[in-house]
Parts: C-alpha cells; structure tokens; sequence
C-alpha cells in the first residue's frame, strides 16, 4: 500500500481498510452516515460494510451528473435531519465525483459543517478529485459554480472498487490520467501513451504517479489563484460541451468531454504559438484512438461560449483557458476569443471524425 500525505489528511491507496478503520475507531464518532447512490449501493456498499467498523446509516441518491444540483442537496439535508445527526457525526461519500463533491458540499454546509471521508469509486473520482478539496453542485448547466474548499479527514482509494466499473468508466477516468501527465510530467506521458488496452491495465501504476502530480500542485496553490488553474488544461471547452450534452439524448461522462477539450485547446495551445504541431498530433491521434467521437454540433456554438463565459476561473468578459507550452509544461491565464474556440471545434470535428468514416 501507498500512502500519500498531506497538510491535513492522508490518501493510502490500495486494498488495505486499515488506516480507514483505525480512523473511525480514534475518532469515535457517535453516527456514521453512508451516501450512495443506486449503483454504489448494489455494488460498493457491501464491500465496505465487510470493512466498517461500527454501524452505519445510509441516504440513497439518484445516480447521475444531472442530479447535481441543489434539489438533490435539499434531499440529503432533509435526510441528515431526520437521521438526528449532530457536527460531530461522520460521512462518508462511497461513490463517484458526483457523490464526492455534493456528499462533501452537504457535509461541509450541514450544521456549519461535519467530518466526511470519501472513498471514491470511480477510476475518475480516484485520480481527480480526491486531492485538493473542492466541493460542490451545478448550477443553470454551469460545472461546479456553487460550492466551498474543505478537506476530507481521509481519502480511501481502493483500487478494488474498480472492478466494479463498465469499460465507459474506465475510459472516462483515464481522461484526467492523460491530463495530468501533458501540464506536469513529460517522462510519465511516454508511459501513458503506449496504453493500447485499458483492460490490460494495472491501474494503481498510474494512479500514484497521477495524485503525486495533482499533490504538488494543490500544495503550491490551495485555493486556485495560479499554478493550480493548469489542473483545467481540457476543462474550459470540455465542461462546456459536457454541460450542454447533459440536456440532449446523447450526454457525456466527464473525461469523455474533457477528451474532446484537450484537442480543442491543445489546438488552441498551437496557434497561440506554444505547442507545436508535432506534440499537437501526437495527442490528438492518441485521443482520438482511445475516445469515441462526439461531433460537436457547430450550429450551437454560440450557446457553448455562453456557457464558457460563465466558468468560474474568467476575469470579467474574457474566457481564460489553460495551454500547453510543450509536453509536460503549461501555461495559465490565457485567453481564447470566439473565433479561435470555434475553429477548435472544426479541428475537433475534422481530425476525430476521419477516424470514424
């Protein structure tokens, strides 16, 4: 097992319920409440009940992107009330990033704030957000606009869980995997891009290298006043595209629309005179041969740049991206105006799609 170690908490990662129960113990919390959605608990929650040192309740969510929202939060506030619970009960977030970010948000804001521990399920979840301390819910179709920075007593990765994932999952996860090695570690993407068979991949190999990455980051840059915002290379143009495909009948899972904005702002890396075009290739051919293609629609374009105006990271009217100076290093605060994300949208469309027809 690893142990990965922060100012305030600590992430082993392996399939080790030590230093979890040994937490739970110390701490002796009068009620535990478990948040799962229907998914997690078919098919997590009796993994971690073998592994839970005393009792526990539990509050059922609808699973699902879509249901990140403040209805749902009103749902599980409702619930902790009538569970009793005080500030000095724990939960515990067993699920994805949807379950972590909104399970933390309505610990973090229920009665001023209680304990929570997340134990992340997803492959996305694990590498992603896991590290740093970011909670919270969507608003009007805007990613994450609501919400608080507050740390988790723990972070459990068990590879273990992943056992449980559909290869979509799987596949989604790896985006931010990808992410994490282009802005900060140019030896560990030669590893990543020689990945040809997800199937055949020992997960916790490239889970480590990927929270050391976001670690070091989140260290110099807490609260995401800089360094930090090179952590949303892909996320300006892919939380668009994920926001606006959430409402049609062909949504997208996370890293599926993260994939499809590292090419739209690697391409916009390029033009801006940082990447080169080579570096460019060798993403957009790897991306293309592991993602599916999702053709973004250009008659709607107007509407994804109105969603990008909203992200939180702007400063006033301008878009404020994250570019790749070269493979392993990034370039924050920059900015892209309409005509350059709509030519990205083209490139995307253009060199995806060629593999699909």
């Amino acid at each position: 097992m690893t142990t990965i170690t922060l100012d305030d908490y600590t992430i082993p990662v392996g399939n080790n319920w030590a230093p979890f129960q040994e937490l739970i113990t110390a701490r002796n919390y009068p009620k535990v409440v478990v948040i799962v959605d229907e998914n997690t608990a078919e098919h997590c929650l009796p993994i971690l009940r073998e592994a839970m040192p005393q009792n526990f309740e539990t509050i059922r969510i609808p699973a699902g992107e879509q249901h990140k929202n403040i209805r749902t939060c009103e749902s599980i506030w409702s619930q902790m009330m009538n569970l009793n619970l005080s500030r000095r009960a724990l939960c515990i977030n067993l699920g994805g990033g949807v379950i972590g970010d909104m399970g933390g948000f309505c610990a973090s804001t229920f009665k001023r704030g209680m304990d929570f521990i997340q134990i992340p399920t997803t492959l996305l979840a694990q590498v992603d957000a896991s590290i740093g301390g970011k909670l919270g819910i969507d608003f009007r179709q805007v990613k994450n606009s609501i919400g608080v920075f507050r740390n988790p007593q723990m972070v459990v990765v068990n590879p273990i869980f992943l056992n449980t994932l559909p290869a979509s999952e799987i596949r989604s996860g790896f985006a931010e995997i990808i992410k994490h090695s282009l802005i900060m570690d140019a030896e560990e993407w030669s590893r990543v891009k020689e990945i040809t068979n997800l199937e055949a991949v020992d997960w916790p190999d490239f889970i480590v290298p990927s929270l050391n990455i976001k670690q070091s980051v989140v260290e110099q840059d807490p609260f995401e006043k800089g360094l930090r915002k090179a952590l949303n290379f892909g996320h300006t143009i892919g939380h668009a595209i994920e926001g606006y495909a959430l409402e049609t009948d062909h949504p997208l899972l996370h890293g599926e629309a993260i994939a499809i904005g590292m090419v739209c702002e690697g391409y916009l890396s390029h033009i801006n005179g940082l990447l080169g075009e080579r570096e460019l290739m060798v993403v957009v051919d790897f991306i293309k041969n592991t993602y599916d293609y999702w053709p973004i629609p250009i008659e709607v374009a107007d509407e994804l740049i109105a969603l990008m105006k909203n992200d939180k990271k702007n400063r006033g009217a301008e878009i404020n991206c994250s570019y790749l100076k070269e493979i392993g290093r990034v370039a924050v605060d920059q900015t892209a105006d309409t005509d350059q994300i709509i030519q990205s949208f083209h490139f995307y469309n253009e060199m995806v799609r060629e593999s699909f027809v």
